[in-house]
């Protein structure tokens, strides 16, 4: 009656063309509950990435260029690609730091939608202890999971701050449409990053009964936690 069940039941379509249909696999046996919700809040959080990276470079064009890509997709697809092989990928040993800070440097003269975007992808799996698949004997961090959430505020703050010496934008995010009115989606999107984070990093401290250490914190200095 159980396998029927879970046969008729019916699948979730999302707005992104994904579905919630997992296939069955006997790794799946030695998945809990937690492991499932670690998952899912880290698919969550790539797709948020994912759709920032999007943003960023249909606000600056020029940046894409930089890397010689033929378009915006092609741009946001090399990024985004190494997730589909992470365990062997070079760039789970990438300096997401310098990776950050690079992109807003004003000398630099290459890629910073990429630039910093990398950094924060390899940060965020970095708190998922670069794994994608989370079993019953994996253990996350709490405190890398809180870090991360609290780096993001300081990356959305500085963003949004940063110019260059004629007091221009190092990369054009927030707009006004036609009407006058601001559109904020950069905002929104790194609001569900971060509350995806701090929401998984309050089920792990209670998992682990492991106390996240939460000090004084200031977006504007550009500091970012270690994770």
């Amino acid at each position: 009656m159980l396998v029927l069940a879970a046969c008729s039941s019916q699948t979730i379509q999302h707005k992104d063309g994904t579905t919630s249909a997992r296939s069955f696999s006997i790794t799946s046996l030695a998945k809990g509950d937690i492991d499932a919700v670690s998952e899912i809040s880290q698919q969550q959080a790539i797709s948020s990435l994912k759709s920032l990276t999007e943003k960023l470079y249909r606000r600056n064009p020029a940046e894409w260029r930089k890397s010689n890509s033929i378009g915006a997709d092609q741009a946001v697809n090399e990024i985004f690609e190494p997730l589909d092989h992470w365990y062997l990928s070079p760039q789970q040993n990438l300096d997401w730091k310098t990776s950050i800070f690079t992109a807003f440097r004003e000398d630099y003269s290459g890629d910073r939608v990429k630039s910093l975007m990398q950094g924060l992808l390899t940060m965020t799996m970095a708190s998922y202890d670069n794994k994608v698949e989370l079993y019953l004997l994996d253990s996350l961090d709490a405190q890398k999971l809180y870090n991360t959430a609290r780096n993001f505020e300081v990356v959305a703050w500085k963003l949004s701050s940063a110019r260059n010496a004629r007091g221009q934008p190092i990369l054009l995010t927030n707009g006004m449409d036609n009407n006058g009115v601001a559109n904020l989606s950069f905002e929104r999107e790194f609001g569900k990053i971060i509350a995806t984070q701090d929401i998984i990093a309050r089920v792990i401290e209670d998992k682990t009964n492991r106390a996240i250490r939460a000090g004084v914190f200031d977006a504007a200095s550009f500091i970012l936690l270690p994770i």
